[in-house]
């Protein structure tokens, strides 16, 4: 048999076949996504499970005239293919390739940027109500949400202002029972009850009585049901609703089998599905610092409380979760709520580790500010992902965390130069402190081996001097001070140069930068994080408060967008691997 995909560049060329050939096209496009995933990496899971969904909007709309959003873009591999991506799909998530999530930079076809959940119906909307406006009445705008994403509070706000809209609108629910993790709440277990209870679509429906025109639950991986349905809902005016049942992973059985690990299981064999085992590592990854180490505290101390916005798995809260059920919350895509809970728990005397990734938490800036710092409440941010992460890119770097926290009153921002003195800042936040504290960390292993100390309480406000020189002053944040020192080894005269970790943004050691001013000719402060606003700022306010005169040098993440990549070639790009610091300090001497 003719292999189809290999005759389809975009969607007019899929346009061309017969409605009885999709299915074989979804047979192949599952094999192209396993074939290249199995290799170069990816998220897996969820693109195999809208195979058919895919095939069928691009088959029946007028892609991209017609507007497609995907909810987060986890799930577009397909579509990526589709639309004029398939060659250079091989690509995918490497540095200078195809970006892991919808691009309008990259594509016509991606009508909108994504990478953060529940943001499709906003957008869609938007698009829909600006076709009003402009008399394009009859261009259709089409939003895919998940299960997990559409019980975020951004999602219902949309679904909201939606309803009492005349908006050309279709919100199609691709619904699996799980995000990353298996999704949780109570609108999920209202979805379970009518994927057995199909009264209750046609009873009682939350969607229906947000005026929506509700379809469904239909199958998902049944072509022809799909093509009907959505032929059905074209001439349909206003909001509609597709309830659609799916199964994350369709098609390789162990991603069917194991939906948390083949959500992104790394390299495995496309023909088994096996996970290819990666080289053991005597490292621990920091997330599994933080998890091994919150249950160590836990155990002695019962005020403990984890919240995470549906990321147990990523932040391996789901340790605590394992041994304290009771006392850890997955509060869902929520991160908003998860702040505030947080606070409010935290007025009860209890000691509350909120556990959010670093870009995620710019979601709930407000609550941060609002509901914790404004109150002086003992909240423990512990802020994964920090720094650059990645081949997830742009959406999913943590580089704004420390500038857009070091300016928030009352809130203490430290970020570990090591697994031990995560372990130890961990330790120092729940024996009672007086403000709230933000503590970020990166993706990724450490570089110790026996981290698991005896614990040390850590003095708030203190950095550390790690070597001594006369001249030249380096002042690192975090764990990029690994790459200060191990460019120290590769200068000659290290003798000019003295490297402080400074360990806290907020508060500065005062007493310390006020030696290392004195004492040194030349400042150099580096940082994994935004150079606007960020460490660097901190220790050049510090100067112009003081009147000093010293050379200042703020290194770090410049003032735009970093795409995807490995960190290592990202690092090395921005000049903070440990190579071109070593060139450039050596320009100093």
């Amino acid at each position: 048999m003719t292999n189809l995909l290999d005759h389809i560049s975009n969607p007019s060329d899929l346009r061309k076949l017969n409605p009885k050939q999709l299915p074989q096209l979804a047979k192949e496009l599952r094999a192209f996504i396993i074939d290249i995933v199995a290799t170069k990496e990816g998220h897996l899971g969820a693109s195999l499970g809208v195979v058919e969904l895919t095939i069928a909007l691009h088959y029946l709309f007028d892609t991209p005239n017609d507007l497609l959003v995907w909810d987060v873009g986890h799930q577009a591999y397909g579509h990526k293919i589709l639309t004029e991506r398939k060659d250079i799909f091989y690509t995918n998530r490497q540095f200078g390739g195809v970006a892991g999530f919808p691009s309008r930079n990259e594509s016509k076809f991606d009508a909108f940027g994504v990478g953060h959940s529940s943001t499709s119906i906003s957008a869609a909307l938007g698009m829909a109500i600006a076709s009003n406006l402009k008399g394009e009445t009859e261009k259709q705008h089409i939003a895919v949400i998940g299960d997990a994403s559409i019980a975020s509070g951004m999602a219902f706000e949309a679904l909201n202002h939606a309803g009492v809209s005349n908006a050309n609108l279709l919100i199609i629910l691709n619904d699996n029972a799980i995000g990353i993790d298996p999704s949780v709440g109570a609108l999920k277990e209202y979805l379970t009850k009518v994927k057995t209870d199909k009264r209750l679509a046609v009873q009682n429906n939350i969607i229906k009585a947000l005026n929506f025109d509700y379809s469904g639950p239909i199958d998902g991986h049944n072509l022809p049901t799909i093509l009907t349905e959505l032929e059905r809902l074209k001439s349909v005016k206003g909001p509609k609703f597709l309830h659609v049942i799916t199964t994350k992973g369709k098609g390789l059985q162990q991603a069917e089998e194991d939906q948390v690990t083949y959500h992104a299981p790394g390299k495995f064999d496309k023909i088994s599905g096996e996970r290819i085992k990666k080289e053991a590592s005597l490292y621990t990854k920091y997330q599994d610092v933080f998890g091994k180490t919150i249950v160590e505290l836990a155990d002695k101390n019962d005020k403990i409380v984890g919240i995470t916005p549906a990321m147990l798995t990523g932040s391996s809260l789901k340790l605590m979760l394992e041994k304290y059920p009771e006392r850890t919350f997955d509060v869902g895509i929520a991160e908003q709520h998860a702040v505030t809970l947080a606070s409010g728990i935290a007025t009860q005397g209890l000691i509350p580790f909120c556990n959010i990734y670093s870009t995620f938490l710019q979601r709930a800036y407000d609550q941060v500010i609002h509901d914790v710092a404004l109150q002086n409440l003992p909240v423990v941010f512990c802020l994964d992902r920090a720094g650059l992460v990645g081949e997830d890119g742009a959406t999913h770097h943590g580089n704004f965390d420390l500038a857009y926290l070091r300016c928030i009153p009352n809130l203490i921002v430290f970020a570990p130069r090591n697994e031990i003195e995560l372990r130890n800042i961990l330790y120092t936040a729940q024996l009672g402190l007086k403000n709230p504290i933000a503590i970020r960390y990166p993706r990724g292993k450490g570089n110790i081996i026996d981290w698991k100390q005896p614990f040390k309480e850590i003095k708030i406000g203190k950095g550390v001097h790690l070597q001594k020189g006369n001249k030249i002053a380096i002042l690192s944040i975090g764990t990029i001070a690994k790459n200060v020192t191990d460019a120290l080894t590769l200068v000659k005269n290290t003798t000019c140069f003295s490297h402080y970790d400074m360990r806290f943004v907020k508060p500065l050691d005062i007493i310390l930068l006020h030696t290392i001013f004195k004492t040194h000719q030349t400042i150099i402060t580096i940082e994994d994080g935004t150079i606007k606003g960020g460490f660097g700022s901190a220790i050049l306010e510090f100067a112009s408060d003081n009147n000093y005169q010293n050379k200042i040098e703020a290194l770090g993440i410049p003032d735009n967008f970093i795409e995807h990549g490995s960190v290592s070639r990202l690092q090395l790009k921005l000049g903070l691997d440990a190579n071109s610091l070593a060139n450039r300090f050596k320009l100093l001497i």
